[in-house]
């Protein structure tokens, strides 16, 4: 088992991190166990939205509702597989109840439920996942290349895309503006 559980918190990439992957990236942790971490980039929409995404997977839309709404890159592993973050609730063939709040659904009918009635509503669409092996994440951290928060379902569903970085580092009260480039240890 890791020494801390990272799940359900928000990884903010450090200024330092210039990989063009994870530069300013916000990652929602859907998963952390021994055997590696799994999450979401929140907050990097693509010039795709989802009735283009789901008419790309034959998938008809009869609920126009969502329709419009981005589809995220949600990082670099799987790009052609998507994932579905969601209010929890409902019923899935491939889902990881991530917290009381927060689901991730991998199967293709989270999808078509979207499409015919709109639900779930909240929900961010992505294709491709952010993943590490073993003890990566763990040395990467140690490495001060993310800072973590706890993270919240109303910063991931209640806000734009631009708005969910800052307001993350906000619940540490500070700005993106305020974190060093140059890497420290005590």
């Amino acid at each position: 088992m890791t020494a801390f559980n990272l799940t359900n918190n928000f990884l903010i990439a450090m200024p330092s991190l210039e990989d063009p992957y994870f530069a300013k990236a916000l990652i929602y942790v859907c998963e952390h166990t021994a055997n590696g971490a799994l999450g979401i980039i929140v907050n990097r929409p693509l010039e795709l939205n989802l009735a283009s995404l789901l008419e790309k997977v034959n998938i008809n839309v009869e609920c126009q509702e969502l329709a419009q709404l981005p589809v995220y890159f949600g990082g670099p592993v799987q790009m052609d597989r998507g994932f579905v973050l969601h209010r929890a609730g409902g019923r899935w063939q491939s889902t990881l109840a991530v917290s009381a709040e927060v689901a991730l659904t991998s199967s293709r009918d989270v999808l078509n439920a979207v499409a015919k009635d709109g639900s779930p509503s909240e929900i961010i669409v992505s294709l491709g996942y952010s993943g590490w092996d073993a003890g990566q994440i763990e040395e990467e951290m140690a490495q001060n290349s993310w800072l973590t928060v706890p993270a919240s379902a109303d910063i991931l569903f209640d806000l734009p895309p631009e708005s969910r970085l800052p307001a993350a580092l906000q619940t540490l009260g500070i700005s993106f503006a305020q974190l060093s480039d140059i890497a420290g240890h005590a």
